[in-house]
C-alpha cells in the first residue's frame, strides 16, 4: 500500500466544502483540517503510484475551492505503539 500526505490549499471561503468533498473521494481515507501554511491535509492509500495520479491530479486537484496540492510519499509507517513511546520520551518528571 502506497501512503500519500497531500497538503492542500483552498479558497478560504471554501474550506468546509472542500473538505467534505476530497473525504468523499476514493482512495482518500482522512481529511483534516488544520492550522498553519496550508488549509487541509488529505491522506490517500493506493495499491499502485500510478493511481495516486488518478486520486490527487485528476480528483483532489479538481474539486472546487481547491487551489494548490503539494504531495509528500510515505518511506515507512510506524506502529502507534512505537509512536506514542517516542512522544512520550522525556516527559518522565
Amino acid at each position: 500500500m502506497i501512503t500519500a500526505i497531500v497538503l492542500v490549499d483552498t479558497d478560504a471561503a471554501r474550506i468546509p466544502e472542500a473538505a467534505a468533498a476530497i473525504a468523499d473521494l476514493p482512495d482518500v481515507t482522512e481529511v483534516y483540517s488544520v492550522t498553519g501554511d496550508v488549509d487541509l491535509v488529505a491522506v490517500v492509500r493506493t495499491r499502485r503510484h500510478e493511481d495516486l495520479a488518478d486520486a490527487i491530479a485528476d480528483r483532489i486537484s479538481k474539486v472546487e475551492g481547491v487551489v494548490r496540492t503539494r504531495t509528500h510519499i510515505a518511506f515507512r509507517a510506524y506502529s502507534r505503539h512505537d509512536l506514542e513511546e517516542a512522544f512520550q520520551l522525556g516527559l518522565d518528571d
